[in-house]
């Protein structure tokens, strides 16, 4: 075993001790357990922070890093942030089986992707790695803190929390740095607390399907170069959650933005290296351009299925306000896709013939080929959803105002206040705005 696995097996052992969490919550009240809970780790990062640089212990945890500061700030900051999340766990509601998930899907996936990397397994064999031991990992700390705590469990609900969240923890280690493990952690965490209080339905034949069809899709993302690694696991992740926490038809309109939308990057791909319009990496859509195309669908996939409980608006209004965030994602990559393929762009702002590829540059094929897009995304949420007349009309209308927003703002406010990703997640929630406000003022929606 190489000096990383072996770290990275140290880690994991480290993070089983949460595991002893549901075994305090037994012995001890709230109060008491939410105190007891968090002593043991912060006990840890105080002897990380106090380890001598030529000790055994030292040998152990440290990273290339801590070699360089003398210090176990990696092991610190690990078991730090297990005791900032089991205050949360111990005190304020979160379950503490969904806990216990977190922290063992996050160091049995970095020893099972590590454990890889030594095999010498490409990138994206370790990250599958990464995604298969922490869920499995996952679901086996979630049944061991169940069984401590007697306390009953839905066996897909469980499969389902240990899936997000080793996809949520490749994907965001996979854009931030190894000591940043504290906050890759958090996040999970966090997300698993929403998602097991929000008590999902989930059946064992849906979460297989979903599972079955996430994965082969995302595989299929990545090997014909439409998404780097981090792109593929946030459509990967964004498709489970849409197919669990919405259902068919949510996916269905969100796998069409991926499918056409990276295709059409790689349409033609030479002549827009040439007109210095191509997207980087051949074409593949990084994690960054993907979440920010589809944060406000999420949102709005997450709001629908709170919405029963939380009582604050009505299912549908999310629905359409999903709808219209794809569509004006879908109208704004074929427009900018196809568009640019052709000459005398015109500034949207003032109608200049512009070069191509300027930011707010507007062709009339590349408008077309926009408002098909939207077109699209409509057409299958009629079919999915029986929107009627008006709903197809609704979801159109947010689709071309999307795609005007992502231009106006282009045209004066991209790469100076704004990146282009700033203004894709301005663009998607001006169309999901819309598209609610139009729902509601076209009678397709009742308050």
């Amino acid at each position: 075993m190489t000096s990383t696995a072996r770290r990275a097996g140290a880690f994991a052992v480290v993070g089983a001790l949460s595991l002893a969490v549901p075994v305090l919550e037994r012995l001890f009240d709230r109060p008491t357990t939410t105190v007891a809970a968090a002593v043991p780790f912060l006990a840890i990062t105080a002897i990380a922070l106090a380890a001598a640089d030529d000790g055994v212990l030292f040998e152990l945890f440290a990273r290339p890093g801590d070699r360089r500061d003398g210090r176990l700030y990696g092991l610190a900051g690990f078991a730090f942030a297990i005791a900032a999340l089991s205050v949360p766990a111990t005190y304020f509601g979160m379950a503490l089986p969904a806990f216990v998930t977190s922290v063992v899907v996050l160091s049995a996936g970095n020893l099972a992707a590590h454990t890889a990397r030594a095999r010498n397994v490409e990138p994206f064999g370790a990250m599958a790695a990464f995604v298969t031991g922490g869920t499995l990992a996952g679901i086996g700390g979630y049944l061991a803190a169940a069984a401590i705590l007697e306390t009953g469990f839905a066996l897909p609900e469980v499969v389902f929390l240990a899936a997000t969240g080793a996809l949520t923890g490749g994907l965001v280690r996979s854009v931030l740095f190894e000591r940043d493990e504290p906050i890759v952690l958090l996040v999970i965490g966090l997300l698993l607390w929403l998602f097991s209080d929000l008590e999902i339905a989930v059946t064992a034949t849906g979460i297989a399907a979903a599972l079955a069809v996430t994965v082969a899709l995302g595989y299929v993302s990545y090997a014909l170069d439409t998404a780097s690694i981090p792109g593929m696991l946030t459509g990967v992740l964004l498709s489970l959650l849409t197919l669990v926490v919405g259902d068919v038809g949510w996916f269905a309109m969100l796998i069409t933005f991926f499918g056409l939308g990276g295709l059409s990057s790689k349409l033609r791909y030479d002549q827009k290296v040439k007109r210095g319009i191509a997207e980087p990496n051949e074409g593949a859509r990084g994690s960054g351009n993907v979440l920010a195309n589809s944060v406000v669908a999420l949102f709005a996939v997450i709001a629908h299925a709170a919405s029963p409980r939380m009582a604050v608006a009505p299912e549908d209004l999310f629905l359409f306000v999903f709808a219209g965030a794809v569509a004006a994602a879908m109208s704004d990559t074929l427009s900018s896709e196809i568009g640019g393929l052709y000459d005398n762009p015109r500034l949207i702002t003032t109608f200049e013939v512009v070069e191509p590829g300027t930011d707010g540059g507007v062709t009339w094929q590349g408008e077309l080929a926009g408002l098909v897009g939207a077109a699209l995304i409509a057409g299958i949420g009629a079919a999915a959803f029986d929107l009627g007349g008006r709903g197809v009309g609704v979801v159109v209308a947010a689709g071309l105002v999307g795609m005007t927003v992502d231009s106006v703002l282009g045209a004066t406010i991209e790469g100076g206040l704004v990146g282009n990703q700033g203004v894709n997640f301005l663009a998607t929630l001006a169309a999901g705005l819309a598209a609610g406000g139009f729902a509601i003022a076209a009678g397709a929606v009742t308050l």
